[in-house]
């Protein structure tokens, strides 16, 4: 069964015209995109989204670090999307990240990672409803 799992490109991937690059290895990874959007995430989306860190010290900086330029929220479609986005992303931070991840490829800092993927099924589920309507994901 195919798992759907939800991606965000962050305002530094836009900024430095990454997002064909990183499309070309979610499709490559063999993922599907069934809905895709560039927004400018609000503050409250950015909340809801990080909603497990609010409270430590780093909670405004993550909101702030996707509030600051569009971002492109997807929805990935596949068999064990969420490990398989995992892999591709590599770990949050960037300088611990498998060579050949994407953000061990263009992440620069903890924020600055470029890439957001869910960590789990039921974040998944939660974060689409957050930037999606049901009747966005095609399916």
């Amino acid at each position: 069964m195919s798992d759907l799992e939800f991606v965000m490109l962050k305002p530094e991937t836009i900024r430095q015209n990454l997002v064909s690059e990183i499309l070309e290895r979610i499709e490559g990874s063999g993922l599907r995109i069934v809905a895709m959007k560039m927004i400018q995430a609000t503050n409250k989306q950015a909340q809801e989204l990080y909603r497990m860190h609010k409270g430590k010290r780093f909670y405004g900086k993550l909101v702030n670090s996707v509030t600051r330029g569009p971002v492109i929220v997807m929805v990935v479609k596949g068999r064990s999307a969420v490990k398989k986005m995992r892999e591709i992303a590599g770990a949050t931070n960037p300088r611990k990240a498998e060579p050949g991840t994407i953000r061990a490829d263009y992440g620069t800092s903890l924020l600055r990672n470029v890439i957001h993927s869910a960590d789990s099924l039921e974040n998944s589920k939660r974060e689409i409803r957050i930037f999606f309507k049901s009747n966005e994901i095609i399916t």
